[in-house]
């Protein structure tokens, strides 16, 4: 099989929205009048970001979706997206359920597939995803790491720790097999938050996509906002999917706080919004079928401070992933 009918046969789909799609020089994509077009591009690459054995149909669903992750972040609804993919052979049981996994979540996000690249070499996926963002006037209504004050509240959408807890399993971390298959899931196929982040435009000040881990995306927002923040660690130790007396015998709790503070690949979303605010962001929550919880507040001295149920100063040390670190 070569490389154009690899293309033809797996990922070549007629486009509704976009003026044109895959098969030319470019795609022609035309936005909606009063709109800003948000792009976004992350790689997965094997043996860095998936293991060789990773199922291809739960990896083209990943693949996807830590994109979409990245325009919920920006209140942005779904357009479009570039596939670049390099694959060691041209080997039909891994393409057809791994363009299944691509596909199905482009479907219910009504993303289309408009072009790309294919390659030989070692695995490697790369996604540019497409949105759209509306102006109000001349401003944009995109949310934005910038933008929290200090009073405002924090919050974080559905669960958060799971991810890190299957990749410890797979480091050595002996899990029981109910629990591992939990953790796995939310590992192999996040749910990228898009409704929720459409719901909290006008109402978050501030937002990011938690993909590096809680407290080194948090960071990125105290940066870009200049404020600092404190954050209860007994509500954030509450957040895994996984938390039964079953995940109590098997994880200790400073590994589940681990797990919880520092781990990434959960891509949900960690927000800000004011006070007044509260009311309007459970409605949202309940709107997008999504669960959210405050876990701290933004405050106008610089730094993050962690405390304890007791109200006690937390003094340990969570790091969150770098490539490079």
């Amino acid at each position: 099989m070569g490389e154009f009918d690899l293309i033809a046969r797996y990922f070549k789909r007629p486009v509704r929205r976009a003026a044109l799609g895959g098969g030319d020089d470019c795609a022609l994509l035309q936005a909606s009048p009063g709109c800003q077009i948000a792009i976004s591009c992350d790689m997965l690459v094997q043996g860095r970001h998936f293991f060789a054995d990773a199922d291809p149909f739960k990896l083209g669903h990943k693949a996807l979706a830590v994109n979409l992750s990245d325009l919920a972040a920006c209140g942005s609804r779904p357009l479009a997206f570039l596939l670049a993919l390099a694959l060691p052979t041209a080997d039909e049981t891994w393409l057809a359920p791994f363009s299944r996994g691509l596909l199905a979540l482009a479907d219910a996000h009504e993303c289309e597939l408009i072009g790309g690249d294919t390659t030989q070499g070692p695995l490697n996926i790369c996604i540019t995803v497409l949105g759209e963002v509306p102006l109000a006037g001349a401003r944009s209504t995109a949310l934005l790491r910038a933008g929290a004050r200090a009073g405002d509240e924090l919050f974080v959408s559905g669960t958060l720790g799971d991810a890190r807890l299957a990749l410890m399993a797979s480091r050595g971390l002996t899990l029981p097999p109910g629990l591992l298959a939990k953790a796995k899931q939310r590992l192999d196929a996040p749910t990228p938050r898009v409704a929720l982040g459409l719901a909290l435009r006008g109402l978050a000040t501030a937002a990011i996509d938690i993909s590096d881990g809680l407290l080194g995306d948090l960071a990125h927002v105290l940066e870009a906002s200049a404020v600092g923040a404190c954050l209860d660690t007994s509500v954030a130790a509450t957040l895994m999917a996984c938390s039964s007396a079953e995940l109590d015998a098997a994880v200790d709790a400073e590994t589940r706080l681990e797990c919880v503070l520092g781990g990434g690949d959960d891509y949900e979303l960690l927000f800000t919004a004011p006070p007044a605010a509260r009311g309007a962001v459970e409605q949202a929550a309940l709107a997008s079928a999504t669960r959210v919880t405050r876990i701290g507040q933004i405050q106008a001295e610089p730094g993050l401070r962690l405390f304890d149920a007791r109200g006690a100063p937390v003094t340990a040390r969570y790091r969150s992933f770098d490539h490079f670190t």
